[in-house]
């Protein structure tokens, strides 16, 4: 590994990465792009030749590689237990597309193991690392909304294409794994790590056995509050409020604002409404930065594992609550 650059491979070409991470990752200059793998030999250089990087064929070969320091993996939910155990068995510190892990059990596996070879695991939830969130805490912290009493958190979409794996429950599939767990990240960045579920709701698709909404209950110790709302069963929306003693803030693009988008914070408090356009921020150029950096000056290896733990624990306790599965 050079002192200044991060030598990356990328475990899979999903839509998602070809349409976020993997120009971030190209365009970062603590990163060099290496190599991208499929199992099809077709799509590996197809999309190597967008990025400007060598296409291998299978994900085994991309991690035996030695010119390889880390990787990306976007592969399905349910692959990625897997094929991150392996990136990590191979010496690579991996950026873990969300969610990293369909279960509590797999998370302390694969936290165990990055923790043991003294590597770096970190779960891609990129709208943490937009602006727009720094303004909203900023803002509490100076007391806009006095007290903050309660969270509102919303991210759902129209039905997708019937073929699509977010369908298929072998491959991880459901709103929770998808749309959920953003709200659920969102309760932790604002309720704090302390934060538990208290009740939930998922409803499935008969067709398909895979749930396309749901909502929770959440609240942490000081009996701060959460409701949040997720599927792919209806209209966008995207949005944060958070409610205190004094007034409230909203994001309506919380989690997915497009680089070029100046993102609206509305403030709200009694007799006084304002708008304040933020600057606009690239949510994936930030977060990949911030996963090359983090390796390259040896950062808080840390913290990102207990990110990840304490995600699952939230994923979990919301189907226990909804009657699907204990908590594990």
């Amino acid at each position: 590994m050079s002192e200044h650059v991060l030598n990356v491979g990328v475990v899979g070409c999903a839509a998602i990465a070809r349409r976020t991470t993997l120009p971030a990752l190209a365009a970062e200059p603590s990163v060099r792009l290496v190599a991208v793998a499929s199992r099809s030999r077709e799509k590996a250089e197809d999309v190597a030749r967008t990025f400007g990087c060598e296409a291998i064929t299978g994900y085994a070969a991309l991690l035996a590689r030695d010119d390889i320091d880390a990787v990306y993996v976007p592969l399905p939910p349910a692959l990625h237990a897997e094929w991150v155990a392996r990136a990590l068995a191979a010496g690579k510190h991996v950026l873990s597309e969300k969610p990293c892990v369909t279960s509590r059990a797999e998370a302390a596996e694969l936290v165990g193991a990055a923790r043991d070879a003294g590597l770096l695991l970190m779960e891609n939830f990129a709208f943490l690392h937009h602006g727009q969130h720094d303004a909203v805490r900023a803002l509490v912290d100076a007391g806009a909304i006095g007290e903050p009493r309660h969270l509102g958190a919303e991210f759902a979409f129209p039905p997708l294409p019937d073929a699509d794996i977010r369908y298929d429950p072998a491959l991880g599939g459901g709103a929770l794994l998808d749309a959920g767990v953003y709200t659920l990240r969102a309760a932790s960045l604002y309720l704090g790590p302390e934060v538990a579920v208290h009740g939930a709701v998922l409803r499935d698709d008969p067709a398909t056995g895979v749930d396309v909404a749901g909502a929770a209950l959440v609240a942490d110790p000081a009996g701060r509050t959460g409701q949040l709302t997720f599927g792919f069963d209806r209209s966008y929306r995207c949005a944060c409020t958070l409610w205190g003693s004094e007034g409230s803030i909203t994001l309506d693009r919380a989690f997915t604002a497009p680089p070029g988008l100046r993102p609206v914070l509305r403030l709200v408090r009694q007799d006084h409404v304002e708008e304040r356009t933020l600057p606009a921020g690239h949510q994936f150029a930030s977060l990949v930065a911030r996963f090359a950096r983090t390796v390259l000056d040896g950062g808080d290896f840390k913290g990102p594992g207990e990110d990840i733990l304490r995600q699952a624990e939230l994923v979990g306790a919301v189907r226990a609550a909804a009657g699907r599965e204990a908590v594990c």
